[in-house]
């Protein structure tokens, strides 16, 4: 075999000579190396095309760099250093993004899960944090190591995660429950206090096999699921390896030891192919995504690019990837990617027999037979002691059938996670600042945490009108809460020995002391909390809906229908989101909304609430005039409405804006604004302090590029349709309460003069663009008559006769359908007030009659007081009768005579005389004389000639 010589370039300099541990990666693409070294504090970010082109330099850390990790589909960097903290940048630009997690010693390994969502931080702490990329919690810490932890590695099937540490022992961890696997001790060389190398580890691509540096300068394979030893791969070295690297097709791995050799092995044929010298020990290398090259680094953090690693003879170690890594992976790093199962029709996946270029992976059972031939007694002394459970060996065939077959049982294949619950308005916690619990449009609620207690602040965004709250010292360690202008409650996460979640709730205003309350959950954690006109809920781990008074009182317990994402609350209405079923492969989350109301005890809308694909709910709320909306990550918000049957409408679009270097915190909205924190990226989310400042944006439908070029009138004008449609809604419900819909009357004219303007406004557009078929279609949604005629003037102006034309047929036609309707709307009222009348008339006669003979046959017995009430009950109904008549008479008069015009130019200035004429006609009426001294006569009459009958009554008794 060939000794092969190459030259390095710096990209780091030592400091005096003194060896240092560097890392190096490849992007997903092939076109950016990145390099560190834990003698520098930054990280450099060069380009693989053009090596001369100074690098771009990072640097965030106060001490040397010790790990790297770059997400699987090279979207974010990951940096942990001496100064015990680990970072987040943008890849490729490398802005900062977040500090992630700190340790309270050295950070020595980083790797990110295949799908990114999740990024495993371990060094000289005792134990391994697992932290969620996509909030910076931590998920978990794996403890069980005695030394400093030197390696980590995911396995690619995202069921296992293996580590490995100073004293030599390698640990199997099940994700899923945290526990150990397999606890493999003294497998692996020691490192002692030589940080400047680690011990190597790594999976196989198809995650069947578990490569770690052994004592005996060589490479031992060890089984999945048995973690039994399979093989060795021991040739050239002649010290312990110090770093390992599979090739993406899992065909060869590369390895680098102490002897200052880096070999690359076949692993099919178990020996070395390549072999390659250098001056300094190289401690890190990585293969190349495309193509035939290896890049490597040595401890003086100089690093070059091994190019054709493989002879032309061989299959490229790009040639025949699993499945699990060719696909391609363009979202984002904080959503997972798409999980391939495998199909029942027998194709094979990253699991199957091409996981290895294409050739049958080898029996099992004759690897381990082979290896107890090839190595002596001694070696099978090392053998680990598995000390936990064992899981029977399935060979790698039997494996794949498996898989296929249906009739074989289900298999536990990792896929896309459900959103977390979240309370809207809240922010990340971040050790040593202040946060949000709450910050709405009504105020916000901030705490700072302290060793034993929490500081928490209430505060008001106007200080005029809300209610001054003094601050609370907190002992529960609260996480959420929610405020509105009668108090504010507060909930934790489930804490202590007893395993307890706390709800408290703290109103502003009571004429009672010790008005708060608190309630207590036993192995039930509260999720989300939400506030209403006089009722508190909280939504808790066991899918229960529970509704408090704001006393205290328990008055409704409901169970939901999947776990909470998030809850609200307005008046009386209560918003709940839950997860209506796990989500789909493309990431796609599936969530359902329900909206309460608690003061009847009913649920009136339940239905899908939409995202943008690929992306998670971050608000979810009321807004100031009670609709109900949502925002998404992808910056998209959305408003329920009753349209189609009650859909959910985009009313604003972040990407629309083109503005990649903002984040929008959602806060709320009114009828036309937009209430959001601009953040500068990579901040995804403000800080308490300074106090940050509201920005308003114009609510803007993501309309699509028009050949009129009037979007924003298009916007206007299906807004100005929204605000229409609602208020209508709303004078529906109100007159179907019995209440006085005056006032909405009037704002629904406001609407549709707004509303017409846009529309004329629109036509304009249309008739400049040549568009004049979508200006006849205009005109048609015209409400008001004035703004038709006022239409007609337009187009006359911009000397276009024939639409003109069309315009007046249009009016005409509206016209005599207005007066044919009303025409029959009056017949029909003359024929009942005729009707009325007669039955009215024939009743007062009866009446009459009778008191006349009364007077005339029994005068002894006659009494005043009796006819008189007799008599006044007649005209009763005849002011009712005149007001009715008043309200309908004006309009019909003028505008029957108003199609009657001979030519459209005298019929133009007929109806605007018509039209000053209703005003008038309506002003006389409004008072409408002629009626009231009609009655005031009628009933004078009836009364003096009841005086008369008395009086002669009275001269015939005498």
């Amino acid at each position: 075999m060939k000794i092969r010589s190459m030259k390095l370039r710096e990209a780091h300099k030592s400091d005096d000579g003194v060896s240092s541990h560097c890392t190096i990666l490849w992007d997903r693409t092939a076109e950016h190396i990145v390099t560190a070294s834990s003698s520098d504090v930054s990280v450099s970010i060069h380009d693989a095309l053009l090596p001369s082109v100074t690098p771009k330099v990072v640097r965030n850390h106060k001490d040397g760099v010790t790990a790297l990790a770059l997400s699987p589909n090279s979207t974010c960097l990951a940096s942990g250093s001496s100064d015990r903290s680990v970072k987040l940048y943008k890849f490729p630009g490398g802005e900062f993004e977040s500090n992630i997690s700190r340790f309270t010693l050295p950070i020595r390994a980083l790797s990110f899960n295949r799908q990114g969502t999740m990024l495993a931080a371990g060094g000289d702490d005792d134990g391994i944090k697992l932290i969620n990329t996509i909030d910076g919690s931590i998920a978990r810490v794996l403890k069980g190591h005695r030394g400093s932890i030197t390696g980590i590695a995911f396995d690619p099937k995202s069921e296992y995660l293996a580590s490995v540490d100073s004293v030599g022992t390698v640990i199997i961890w099940e994700l899923q429950s945290g526990t150990t696997i397999h606890n493999l001790k003294n497998i692996a060389p020691s490192t002692s206090s030589d940080f400047s190398t680690l011990t190597a580890l790594g999976w196989s691509p198809d995650g069947e096999t578990l490569a770690v540096s052994g004592l005996k300068n060589d490479v031992v394979m060890y089984d999945r699921d048995t973690a039994e030893k399979l093989f060795t791969l021991r040739g050239e070295h002649t010290q312990p390896v110090c770093f390992l690297g599979w090739s993406l097709n899992g065909k060869y791995v590369a390895t680098s030891g102490l002897d200052k050799q880096v070999l690359i092995w076949d692993v099919d044929k178990k020996q070395d192919i390549e072999r390659q010298k250098f001056d300094e020990l190289i401690c890190c290398l990585a293969w190349k995504p495309h193509g035939n090259a290896l890049a490597v680094i040595d401890v003086m953090g100089k690093y070059g690019i091994w190019d054709m690693v493989i002879p032309s003879s061989m299959k490229s170690p790009t040639e025949g990837l699993p499945d699990s890594i060719s696909q391609k992976s363009d979202g984002l790093l904080f959503f997972e990617e798409e999980e391939h199962e495998p199909s029942i029709s027998g194709s094979l996946s990253d699991h199957g027999e091409d996981s290895l270029v294409g050739s049958e992976p080898p029996n099992r059972k004759r690897l381990r037979q082979f290896q107890y031939d090839e190595d002596s007694d001694e070696d099978k002394s090392l053998l680990p002691e598995v000390e936990s459970r064992k899981k029977p060996y399935v060979s790698g065939k039997e494996s794949v059938k498996n898989r296929n077959v249906a009739s074989a049982g289900p298999v536990a294949v990792p896929g896309p996670i459900m959103q977390e619950a979240f309370q809207s308005g809240s922010t990340p916690v971040q050790p040593g600042k202040r946060r949000f619990l709450c910050y709405n449009m009504l105020g916000s609620i901030t705490t700072m945490k302290h060793d034993e207690y929490s500081h928490i602040e209430i505060d008001f965004h106007d200080t005029g009108s809300g209610p001054r709250v003094p601050a609370m010292t907190d002992h529960f360690g609260f996480t959420m809460a929610s405020l509105n202008e009668n108090g504010s409650v507060f909930a934790n996460l489930c804490k202590g020995e007893k395993n307890m979640s706390t709800l408290m709730y703290r109103p502003f205003k009571s004429w009672a002391n010790n008005s708060e309350w608190y309630m207590r959950f036993e192995e039930e954690e509260v999720r989300a909390v939400a506030l209403g006109s006089s009722w508190v809920a909280a939504v808790t781990s066991l899918n229960f809906l529970r509704i408090f008074t704001e006393g205290g009182l328990q008055r409704h317990v409901v169970s939901l229908d999947g776990p909470v994402v998030t809850a609200s609350g307005f008046g009386d209405e209560l918003a709940v989101v839950t997860h209506s079923s796990p989500p789909l492969p493309t990431n796609e989350q599936m969530l359902t909304f329900e909206v309460f109301n608690v003061s009847n005890g009913t649920q009136p809308i339940k239905g899908r609430l939409p995202l943008s694909p690929g992306a998670c709910l971050t608000w979810f709320g009321f807004g100031e005039e009670g609709q109900l909306s949502s925002f998404d990550s992808m910056g998209v918000l959305r408003v329920f409405t009753n349209q189609y049957g009650g859909r959910w409408i985009p009313l604003f679009s972040a990407s629309k804006l083109k503005k990649k270097d903002e984040n929008y915190w959602m806060v709320g909205l009114n009828s036309s604004k937009l209430f959001c924190i601009l953040c500068k990226s990579p901040d995804k989310f403000p800080q308490a302090v300074p106090k940050p400042v509201l920005t308003l944006l114009d609510l803007s439908i993501p309309l699509a590029s028009s050949d009129l070029g009037a979007e924003n009138l298009e916007n206007e004008f299906i807004l100005s349709n929204m605000h229409l449609s609602q208020i209508q809604r709303l004078i529906q419900e109100t007159e179907a309460r019995g209440q006085d819909a005056t006032s909405l009357d009037d704002e629904a004219l406001n609407s549709e003069a707004a509303l017409d303007r846009c529309i004329l406004r629109l036509i304009a557009s249309c008739c400049t663009g040549d568009k004049l078929v979508r200006a006849i279609e205009l005109v048609k949604l015209l409400s008001m008559e004035k703004s038709v005629r006022g239409a007609i003037k337009l187009v006359t102006a911009m000397k276009l006769p024939n639409l003109a034309e069309r315009f007046n047929s249009i009016l005409e036609e509206r016209l005599l359908k207005q007066e044919a309707k009303e025409t029959i709307l009056k017949e029909t009222t003359e024929l009942k007030v005729t009707d009325t009348n007669t039955s009215k008339a024939t009743e007062s006669k009866n009446a009459a009659d009778t008191n006349m003979s009364k007077t005339f046959t029994t005068p002894d017995v006659f009494k005043a007081p009796e006819p008189v009430n007799a008599i006044q009950s007649v005209p009763l109904s005849s002011p009712s009768f005149v007001k009715k008549k008043k309200t309908e008479e004006p309009a019909k008069v003028v505008n029957v005579a108003e199609p009657k015009s001979s030519t459209k130019s005298e019929n133009n200035g007929l109806l605007k005389k018509n039209i000053g004429e209703v005003k008038q006609v309506e002003g006389q009426r409004s008072t409408n004389p002629f009626a009231k001294s009609s009655n005031n006569q009628e009933k004078t009459s009836l009364l003096d000639s009841l005086k008369k009958m008395k009086k002669n009554d009275d001269g015939g008794k005498k």
